[in-house]
């Protein structure tokens, strides 16, 4: 009997925190024609979201375990929260380990972010924060420490008691967080957390005047398509993904996170 192969151009291995609600709806709009992805969850038993976004760099080998023999052309860790904990050395020391280990690349969503506005020669920059105090301020160390200055801050931030105040977040309040960032001097927007639903303000707002706008997520797509299908970043690649030139269409389709 015959058997069903992957064909595309690229299969990716996501990993995303396990109650996270907005990776795959949102990837599921981003990824190119040809480029498919297999999802493993990260866990841990800790309590609170600082403890458990320092686990899960801990936990990547065995997550990756759940893929077995996967022919996997990358892999992508959408957890930008556990880069700023860890640090810029230990993340490279991370995806260098998986690399050798696994024989296959690992792209962070922070460095991602990094490899955008480095492309776009961005370096004042604003932020939309859907995190805590805390985590918001290594957020900013982690962005002051690959070279680029944290500017403006926008927070987003509600801790209703909901399951998850980051997960529990609507696309408009992020986009009301982007709105006050909008005429600022800055020469790019971030909008931070692979959690909080991002690409309908983007998109809305993507042929208005104002600095360019990327979330983690949309650049941990954009890099890790590169990667799968050999290109390298460019400005223009770089703009026409928060452009949503290719994904824009699909979400007006099937609407977002």
């Amino acid at each position: 009997m015959a058997t069903l192969e992957y064909a595309g151009k690229g299969l990716v291995g996501v990993l995303t925190p396990q109650s996270n609600t907005t990776v795959e709806p949102e990837f599921n709009i981003l990824w190119p024609a040809g480029v498919a992805m297999l999802v493993a969850r990260l866990t841990s038993p800790k309590q609170t979201i600082i403890d458990r976004l320092a686990d899960y760099s801990g936990r990547v080998e065995a997550t990756l375990d759940q893929f077995a023999n996967a022919p996997l052309d990358a892999v992508a860790f959408a957890c930008t929260g556990s880069s700023y904990l860890i640090g810029r050395e230990r993340e490279a020391a991370l995806c260098a380990a998986v690399e050798d280990n696994r024989q296959v690349p690992l792209v962070t969503a922070a460095r991602a972010v990094c490899d955008w506005l480095s492309v776009l020669q961005a370096k004042q920059i604003g932020l939309v924060s859907p995190y805590p105090p805390e985590l918001t301020e290594k957020s900013a160390g982690y962005w002051h420490a690959a070279g680029f200055r944290v500017a403006e801050v926008a927070s987003v931030f509600k801790d209703g008691g909901e399951f998850h105040p980051i997960y529990s977040l609507r696309s408009e309040s992020a986009g009301a967080g982007l709105d006050g960032l909008s005429h600022k001097n800055l020469d790019a927007v971030v909008m931070l957390g692979t959690g909080m639903p991002t690409l309908h303000p983007i998109l809305e707002r993507a042929r208005c005047d104002g600095p360019p706008v990327t979330s983690c997520l949309l650049s941990l797509a954009w890099r890790t398509s590169l990667v799968v299908q050999g290109h390298e970043p460019s400005p223009e690649n770089a703009m026409a993904w928060s452009r949503g030139e290719a994904w824009g269409r699909k979400l007006d389709f099937f609407g977002s996170a």
